[in-house]
């Protein structure tokens, strides 16, 4: 049985990372911060454990997809 990350959105995002919004999107498209994942046609969240992840190394953190 696997368990499932929550889910936290932009505003928790925000509070939690304490970055404003250009700085995690800009994080974002240059692979050093988590991307978000879709949730409806309009709305996207972030997996707290990727979250989790970088708020342990922000300066290390890379995109599963480049490590």
């Amino acid at each position: 049985m696997t368990t499932q990350s929550p889910i936290i959105r932009l505003p928790e995002l925000i509070s939690t990372v304490c970055l404003c919004k250009g700085s995690i999107y800009r994080g974002i498209k240059h692979g050093s911060f988590p991307a978000p994942i879709k949730l409806t046609r309009r709305a996207v969240g972030w997996r707290r454990s990727d979250v989790d992840r970088w708020l342990a190394n922000p300066t290390g953190f890379r995109a599963e997809s480049e490590q």
